[in-house]
Formats: structure tokens, sequence, C-alpha cells
């Protein structure tokens, strides 16, 4: 969406005629030649110049001339480092290793799931008869019948009997879903075709008779804003589906630009649960209504409003007429509690009172409510009783898991046993069955959803060390290497760090990580502030006026792997992508002599012209609105692209971007990529600025292996060359 300048308190928007304020590519450098057409807007008072205003015209011949130039250029430069095909070649075979799963969802006595295996370029849906039946591909995505595009499955939900799948499927890396019905027992789509229905990210809402379901939907003008959910009749014209709850469908209930309502029904409760998201701030707010009431009288359903924005609720969940919630207004780590849907009240029974553990999800099962947790790095999960025993308290108790490391999947199952993926920085991911407190055989039993990785990491060693910022707050960094590294300060070593949304970096394996460690190199994440890894006050210690925190962290990470002698300024890069990006450019900027190299990946490196992009009015609850002088005061102190200086011995940077991306649009990297370029052009030899585009790739999400696999072979071999390496220095 376009702002209009009065909005964004510009009190001036011109193009200069004068001489730009910023250098000209040199005539000597190599690189395609970028135009600079300076426009001029004043901020609170702040005059900023922005030679790169006309890239945003994404879609022009200009910029996609430009785009392509640059693209040719990084890709003939990585492809003169001699080490690099064979570096693609062994993160290919890593990759295929064994094989990996994901998105379990049992129903109807069916479990069905996304599943990789060795070889292929995207994952597919499988289903099986029970966790340990016989298992059958449903789908592949890029061989569907009839359809010449390959696709990417963005989500999918299955109806209440198992006899049919929602599911929302896109190409190119654009998250722009088709919502499509298929039909397990015949392997065909229904006609169900429903463009612009890319945010249900959580899945569709099914009738309880599977002759339909509630979905979200936004405009086609739009790409978050303005959505509502609709209810949509198997067969029926996708156009008259009727609008039931959001942008301007009740006069009584009025909702932002930015809000994102869905709808939930559970097949053991009356009630239809409404949940809406508030662009992306962490608190949501909830709304009640009988079921049955949805299908009867749609947009004229009654809806009672059960929890808002100030009850700092960040999920919640239905059981029967009971609410189960997770709140961070007492308590930055969370409690869990409970409502009473039958009390005509508002007040919250406190079940899991808040401790030294995060709180992060839930999940219901039998008679138990599952709390999935933070404690100190690796998931901790607690089991609290539905009901009190007698007259006693209800009882609370920990599931014991395997390993420390990280649950990324919990599915309920029968009986009160839970689904499990469980991984570590070192082990490689498991499907396990969590067994029901007081059996027989309480030990978890793995089960065979995927071949394991057949990789060694016995060599490898994980580490967590808590580093002094600037400020004197501890932060944790996560080391990864090989056992006992030598601390000569030479072992390439790559430094991440994100900080953004309250999002956790928790402990994930990665098989192609092996690659870079059995070349004696050194995998380090920073926890940067503005996460949530320490609860809800870690994440407001990066977060709009306190954001120099986030990148005042990842600065203090490097100096502490310098110090510490695993690494040296000449030995070290850092990555950040997405809102990492901030993190990133704001460290090369303010502290460039500590790296060597750079990744500035999908990167929000223009953060006072984001919010006029048509993600922009939903990140406004995260990094802050430029309407705001006290905002834009810390936008502008931060914006990548805003802190460079000509003539600065900048690291070499590989900017990487795919042009379909619908989160951070192209021109924002491609600008930074820019300004990098011409601020030290004479070094594009030694220290490069290069820009790498995905013409076939977004944001990441629905990129295929082999895309993700070309690019970590990209940047590898750009870092290694910097750290020089002598078998990825440039043929001449």
């Amino acid at each position: 969406m376009k702002l209009n300048p009065s909005r964004l308190a510009l009190a001036l928007s011109v193009s200069l005629l004068s001489a730009p304020l910023f250098a000209q590519t040199a005539p000597s450098s190599p690189y395609p030649a970028t135009p600079l057409k300076p426009v001029t807007d004043v901020y609170h008072g702040t005059a900023v110049v922005d030679p790169y205003r006309w890239m945003e015209d994404q879609k022009s011949a200009e910029f996609q001339t430009w785009l392509r130039a640059q693209a040719d250029y990084a890709k003939a430069s990585l492809a003169q480092l001699p080490g690099r095909a064979a570096l693609r070649e062994r993160l290919g075979q890593l990759a295929d290793a064994g094989e990996s799963t994901g998105g379990y969802k049992l129903v109807a006595g069916q479990l069905f799931y996304m599943k990789r295996a060795p070889g292929q370029n995207q994952s597919r849906l499988w289903l099986r008869a029970g966790v340990e039946g016989a298992e059958r591909e449903l789908l592949d995505p890029n061989n569907i019948p009839g359809e010449p595009s390959k696709h990417a499955i963005d989500w999918y939900t299955p109806s209440p009997d198992g006899k049919r799948l929602a599911i929302g499927l896109s190409s190119g890396g654009s998250e722009n879903s088709v919502l499509r019905v298929f039909d397990v027992a015949s392997g065909k789509f229904l006609s169900e075709a429903i463009a612009h229905t890319g945010l249900n990210q959580f899945g569709v809402a099914w009738f309880k008779d599977g002759s339909g379901f509630a979905y979200n939907r936004h405009p086609a003008e739009e790409r978050y804003n303005k959505s509502a959910v609709f209810l949509h009749k198997l067969g029926a014209d996708p156009a008259q589906d009727a609008p039931l709850f959001g942008w301007e469908v009740n006069a009584q209930e009025k909702h932002a630009l930015a809000d994102l309502p869905y709808v939930y029904l559970s097949k053991d409760s009356r009630w239809a649960l409404a949940e809406v998201l508030h662009g992306d701030a962490v608190e949501r707010s909830y709304w009640v209504a009988p079921a049955e009431d949805l299908l009867k009288k749609g947009a004229a359903t009654a809806w009672r409003r059960i929890i808002r924005p100030e009850d700092k609720v960040t999920e919640a969940t239905i059981s029967g007429d009971q609410i189960y919630a997770l709140s961070q207004k007492k308590a930055s780590r969370r409690e869990l509690l409970q409502l009473d849907l039958r009390l005509r009240t508002t007040l919250f029974r406190p079940l899991l009172p808040a401790g030294e553990s995060v709180l992060q999800d839930i999940k219901l099962a039998g008679d138990a409510v599952y709390v999935k947790a933070l404690d100190a790095g690796v998931s901790k999960l607690w089991r609290v009783e539905k009901k009190k025993p007698g007259k006693g308290k209800l009882a609370v108790s920990t599931v014991a898991l395997p390993f420390e490391g990280t649950l990324r999947e919990i599915s309920p199952l029968p009986g009160g046993e839970l689904l499990v993926l469980h991984e570590g920085w070192t082990q490689p991911p498991q499907s396990l069955v969590l067994m029901k407190p007081g059996a027989a055989d309480a030990s978890a039993r793995r089960v065979d959803l995927q071949k394991p990785v057949a990789v060694d990491t016995s060599g490898v060693q994980a580490e967590r060390v808590m580093v002094k910022s600037h400020d004197g707050v501890m932060v944790p960094l996560s080391i990864l290497s090989s056992k006992s590294p030598p601390r000569d300060g030479k072992r390439p070593t790559i430094l991440s760090g994100y900080g953004a949304y309250g999002i956790t970096q928790e402990p994930r394996f990665g098989a192609t990580r092996l690659a870079w460690l059995e070349r004696g190199g050194v995998s380090a994440i920073c926890h940067v502030r503005g996460g949530g890894e320490l609860g809800e006050d870690w994440h407001r210690g990066g977060y709009i006026l306190t954001k120099q925190n986030t990148v005042s962290d990842f600065i203090a990470c490097a100096e502490y792997l310098i110090a510490n002698k695993y690494a040296s300024p000449a030995t070290l890069a850092g990555t950040g992508g997405s809102a990492g990006g901030i993190t990133i450019g704001g460290a090369i900027t303010q502290r460039p002599d500590l790296f060597a190299a750079a990744q500035s990946a999908v990167s929000l490196s223009d953060m006072l012209r984001m919010e006029t992009t048509l993600n922009g009015a939903p990140n406004i609850a995260e990094f802050g609105t430029v309407t705001n002088p006290a905002h834009f005061k810390s936008m502008y102190a931060l914006s990548p692209v805003h802190r460079v200086r000509d003539g600065v011995n900048y690291p070499a940077v590989i900017v990487t971007t795919g042009a379909n991306d619908p989160r951070v649009e192209a021109w924002i990297p491609a600008k930074f990529a820019a300004r990098l370029q011409a601020a030290q052009p004479e070094r594009y030899a030694s220290k490069p600025a290069l820009l790498r585009v995905d013409f076939e790739g977004g944001h990441g999400m629905g990129s295929s292996v082999s895309q993700r696999l070309d690019e970590t072979a990209d940047v590898w071999s750009f870092f290694l060359w910097q750290f020089g390496d002598a078998g990825f220095a440039p043929k001449r």
C-alpha cells in the first residue's frame, strides 16, 4: 500500500536539481551503473536524501533491467571462486543424508504430514494409517497432473473426517496461496480455486460435517491488510462467499487496517473462537460465539469479546467451555490462565504460574493441557491436569525429554499421548511418542516417520556462553564447532543474529552445517534482544526506541569471539536476514572493523520506507512509524541504507534477495547493495558488494532445496574467499 506523504509527516518530497549528495559510481568500477535520482523528504525537521527512490517502482523496466544486470554481475563474480562447485556438491550430499518430516496432523485415525526424501526438491504430502501404519504419498506439489507450474504447499488443513484437505499452493516463493480442495480417496482436486488466501498460515476452520470451511481472504489490491474471514460451501462459487468476521464486516466490531482475523472450530466445543492478530504485535484479541450461529447468521453473528490487547495474551485455545491462554500481563515469561465461558466474566484463573521458563505454546491432549516452554535455551514440556483431583490443587508436572533440544512438532494422540518432533544442535530430528504419565512404560517411543540422518556428529560440540553487552546485560551466545577447536583466532567463523517479534532462535539441527564445521569452521548464534529467548522483557529490550540494543548485543558477541580467539576480524563473517537485516546492517555500519564479510539476506534495510509497502502497516507494531518523532529518530539512527558513509572500509557484503518477496520487497535490499557499491567503488575487486537475486524465489518460504543450497554455496564461498582461503581465491 502506498501511503500519502502527508500521513508520513513529510514536509517536502521533491527532486533535487543540484549535485547529488551521494558519490557516483566510479568510472573504473565494473559494477552495473546505478542511476542516482535524489529525492529529499523532511521528517520532523530532518532532511533525508534518497537517491534510489526510483527503485520503488519495482515492476518498471528500468528497475528490472538494473536488477538483472546486478544479478548477472554477482553470478559472474561467484563463478570465479574455484572451491564453490565442490562445496555445493558437499552441501547436496549432506542435504540428502536422510529424510525430513513435519506438519503432523492426526485426524480420524489418519496422520497427515509433509516429507522430503533424498533427491527431492520439495517436501511432499503423505498419509499413513495412524502413527505407525502403512503410508502413501498423497501429493507432489511439483508434479500436479495438468499443471505445468511447480508449487509449494504453504499450509493445509484436513476436514474432520479426514476425507478432504484444504491446501494453499503457491509458486516462485511468492506465498500467494491459492486455496484448493483435495480429495484423499481419488487423489484429485475439487473445483475450488480461491485466490488471495496466503494469510491462512494457521489453516482453515472446517465445518463439523465437512461441507465447507471458514477461511481468511484479503482484497486483490492488498497483501496483508483489510482481510476478513469468509464462509465457503464446497462446490459454491467463491465469489459469492459471504464475509463472517473482520475488516468492515460488522459495524459493532471495528478492526484496524493491519488486523488479521481467523476463526477456529473445535470438535469438542460448541463455541467458535475468533482470533485477531494486530499486525505483528505480540498481543492478540479473542472473541467467542455459538458455532451454530456462523452458518445461520453469518455476518450477523453476535460475537462476545473475551480477550483484549491489554490482557497481553500471546496465544489462546478452546476445549469445551474452557479457554486456555498464555498471558504476559503480570510476568514477562508468561503464565497459563483459564477462562470458563459458561460464566459471564472475563476473570481468568491461574493454572501455571510464571517462573524461570518462558512459556511458549499450548497443546490440549486428553485430560491435560501441555505447555511448551524455553528453559535455559532448550525446550521444556509442562503437563497441567484439566481437573483438580478431589479438592486439591491442579496436578502440574514436567514431561521427560530424551535430550536437551527443541520440540518442533507437538501433536496430541488418543489416550493423552503426544507425537513430537525433537531435535538439538547436534541431534538430528527424531519422531517420538511421549507416553501419558503413569503408563507402565513412561519412556519415549521412537517411530519411523523419517529415515535417520546418516551423518556423524560425534566430533561436534555445542556450548552456550553468556556475553556482557554494552550496558552490562548478559546475552546468550550459542557456539557450534569441532570438539576442542584450536583457539588461534584463525577459525573461519559465521555469527548470525535476528532479534525481532519476540521470535526465539532455538537449538536446531542442520546437516548442511557440517559442511562448514568439518572445514574447521565455527557457527555462532547471538540471541540478541528483540527476540524472545528470555521473555517479553527481552523482546522489549530491542524494540522501537530500544532497538539499538539488538545491534549492540550482536557487536558484543562478535567481540567475544575475537577476544576468545575463536576468530579474528580477518576470519569473522556476520549474517542476518529479514528483520535481522537491521541487526547485521547496524553491526557492519557501526563496527566495520570486526568483520571480513557479511550477508544481508532479504533484509529490512530501509526502515524509513518500509511502511509504504504492502507489508508496512503490520510492521509498525514492531519497528515504529516515521509519523512519530521519537520513532523516526530511532529508526533513522539504525536504518542500514542511511548509515552507509562514503570512503569507509566496510567488509565485503553479499546482499541476497528474491524477486518475488512479498514480505521485504526486493527494492529494499537492492537499495542497500547500491549504496554500498557507491560508498567504496574502488574496492570492488577486494571487498565487493554483490547483489545476488533469485528470480524464482521470495522471502525463503516455498524455496526448493536446490535454491537454498545454491544460495548457501554462494554465500559461504564468498566468505571463504574473503577469509583468504586459497581454495576460493578468484580465478584471474
